[in-house]
């Protein structure tokens, strides 16, 4: 009998696929996200515009219980909403007017931001990867021209060994 190969943290483990039929839902995935994330924690959320990236943060910080309304922080770049509880703050990042990577994104302090908070970033691919190789990927998909369209298909994928083996299946239920 062979042993396994051990798992490379860089390798992205097993995503999951989820469809999700309406904003509601959406807010509710992100509930149930946030019962899995500690400080510490990066999310990457991609997908066309109107996608449904800043609803399921709105679920994130709900599940948080965090102070504050999420809203797109497109024109701030950042929001930071404190916990009202004992857990971690959100720092809530929307990099889609930033064009360059990680030097661009130095001046918010999201490294100095990462280990006590959990940091999700709107259009981060390409951008942030380098703050830590433990990180979630969420890429929602949506029907693209049609506007009446609520169903969206979103794939989460764990990298690193923070996500090795850490239940996200959990997230379908």
């Amino acid at each position: 009998m062979e042993a396994a190969a051990p798992h490379n943290p860089a390798e992205p483990s097993a995503g999951i696929e989820l469809t999700v039929t309406s904003p509601e839902q959406m807010r509710e995935l992100g509930r149930r996200l946030a019962k899995l994330l500690r400080a510490g924690d990066l999310v990457l959320l991609s997908g066309e515009l109107g996608a449904g990236k800043t609803t399921l943060t709105r679920g994130l910080g709900e599940g948080l219980g965090v102070r504050g309304a999420v809203t797109s922080p497109t024109f701030v770049i950042a929001r930071v909403h404190p916990s009202l509880g004992d857990g971690p703050p959100l720092v809530h990042v929307d990099a889609y007017r930033l064009s360059g990577g990680l030097d661009e994104m130095e001046d918010l302090d999201l490294d100095v931001s990462l280990p006590e908070s959990v940091l999700v970033v709107e259009w981060g691919e390409g951008k942030v990867e380098e703050l830590t190789e433990d990180r979630l990927h969420l890429v929602i998909h949506r029907a693209v021209g049609d506007t009446t369209d609520e169903v969206r298909h979103v794939t989460v994928t764990g990298l690193g060994e923070r996500w090795a083996g850490s239940g996200l299946s959990g997230l379908s239920a």
